[in-house]
């Protein structure tokens, strides 16, 4: 969703750095890109392991994404990223499912999903960090929405712009393209196991449009 729907990584970026800050710890803005698609709880866990050695307990994960929530709020809402909504518009004209697989936990930003594009994403095929007990990297956020769509891996396609959520998709077997939205390195999503890694929605639209969909 933040990347491939609204262009809010930015903004989640400057909040998880500021509010590791306001508790001590240094997470620099790219190390907030590696971290994308993680839950909160499992970014929080990372970056505490990283410094201490050991997980964060749970009061202080919730102490720190309530800070993190309140830098994030304070944004003007993200606008939705270039091109995104007319590839959304096109798969639907071809009656492909349309899920989506985030790790948020952020109310505003999945009420929103229905809003921004009406008609477009079921309710009931969005799967966040409330729907799931594993988070990106691990498989179980695709593997669930390949049982919601009740379709097999080669039957789907993930499109993503972060490392740990082209793990994630990859691990469940489904062909994966990665577009690049962010400011990370393009080597890093094919390192991760991207079959495709592009710059831009535009492009995607390209690959889509010549398929026999």
């Amino acid at each position: 969703m933040d990347g491939i729907l609204f262009d809010s990584m930015p903004y989640h970026a400057e909040a998880w750095h500021k509010a590791m800050a306001d508790v001590g710890l240094d997470f620099p803005l790219y190390e907030a890109y590696l971290h994308e698609g993680r839950t909160g709880d499992s970014t929080i866990d990372e970056t505490f392991i990283k410094h201490y050695g050991v997980k964060a307990d749970r009061t202080t994960k919730d102490k720190i994404y309530g800070i993190k929530v309140k830098y994030f709020e304070q944004y003007p809402p993200a606008k939705q990223i270039s091109g995104v909504s007319d590839v959304l518009t096109f798969l639907k004209s071809k009656k492909i499912q349309i899920l989506v697989v985030t790790g948020s936990a952020q109310i505003t930003q999945l009420e929103r999903i229905q809003t921004a594009f009406p008609n477009i994403v079921d309710k009931n095929k969005i799967i966040s960090a409330f729907d799931v007990e594993h988070g990106k990297p691990h498989p179980e956020p695709y593997l669930k929405a390949l049982d919601i769509a009740e379709i097999s891996a080669d039957e789907a396609i993930v499109i993503e712009n972060a490392p740990l959520g082209v793990r994630s998709a990859v691990a469940a077997g489904i062909f994966t393209i990665a577009v690049n939205t962010g400011i990370l390195n393009k080597n890093v999503l094919v390192e991760e196991g991207a079959h495709i890694v592009l710059d831009n929605m535009k492009e995607l639209q390209e690959i889509f449009s010549e398929l026999d969909l």
